[in-house]
């Protein structure tokens, strides 16, 4: 059986970390950060509200890919939190072995900015928001992923995520 490699990408504020939280609980899979695998350069760029460059995110998007492809060869499926905004971020992260499922969670620029504004002790300050939201490039057909809104709470959008996890096993 081929494992799953779930990546949990959306732009700041979306709940990509809650929402992985809930399905490692659920699923007990070997979940991941994305924002722990950021060298101190990039977090200390984000912080001071300056947008990152794709130079700065290859080396980050490389450590998540091995992360992954290790927890594959050690047979497991995982769970990874991720923005993976671009189609060549997305392309860099299903290279590895295994089935890579983008799970995107999408909401209206207006939560998203609530959202971002009421966390405390991130570095990613709510200005870049529109940066991401402009560098978004949509899914394709050819990629394996599905969609959640997240105005529900937490625990719906995993259940509607493991239900479409569930779907896409047996296409």
């Amino acid at each position: 059986m081929t494992n799953v490699h779930l990546v949990v990408m959306g732009v700041a504020g979306c709940g990509k970390s809650a929402v992985a939280r809930e399905l490692h609980d659920r699923l007990g899979w070997p979940m991941a950060e994305g924002d722990d695998f950021h060298s101190p350069a990039n977090i200390a760029k984000m912080s001071a509200g300056e947008p990152l460059v794709d130079a700065d995110r290859w080396p980050w998007l490389d450590a998540i890919a091995d992360w992954t492809a290790a927890q594959d060869a050690a047979g497991s499926s995982t769970i990874v939190t991720c923005s993976a905004l671009r189609r060549s971020y997305r392309d860099r992260l299903r290279a590895t072995p295994g089935r890579t499922v983008f799970l995107h969670l999408v909401g209206s620029a207006e939560l998203l900015t609530e959202r971002i504004g009421a966390r405390t002790g991130h570095f990613m300050p709510a200005s870049l928001l529109t940066s991401q939201l402009d560098t978004f490039e949509p899914l394709q057909a050819d990629e394996d992923w599905f969609a959640v809104n997240i105005e529900p709470p937490v625990a719906a959008i995993a259940a509607a995520a493991i239900a479409e996890l569930g779907r896409l096993s047996r296409d």
